[in-house]
């Protein structure tokens, strides 16, 4: 009897840490709870007066729930919305 008892806590415990990553990922978007690649090596940014910034990446941060992004090149640091930025994996 205890070791069915057990064995059901067991489930429970898998099942509440399956649900548990699972709205995870749907809510944090790009970033996951263990996260193997997510750098990006070169960043192509497009301005307001339409001029084009492109170079390598020093930094990049994007925040949840928004659609806004912070790149990092060359000391500069530009905050767009996604629309704006191509960021490269090289």
């Amino acid at each position: 009897m205890k070791k069915k008892i057990i064995i059901a806590i067991v489930i429970i415990l898998v099942l509440c840490l399956a649900g548990f990553l699972v709205y995870w990922e749907l809510s944090h978007g790009n970033r996951r709870l263990v996260d193997t690649k997510n750098r990006f090596d070169r960043a192509i940014l497009r301005l307001p007066n339409d001029e084009v910034v492109e170079g390598k990446v020093s930094s990049w941060l994007d925040y949840p729930d928004s659609d806004a992004v912070m790149v990092t090149i060359a000391g500069k640091t530009y905050m767009t919305h996604y629309e704006n930025v191509c960021l490269i994996d090289d």
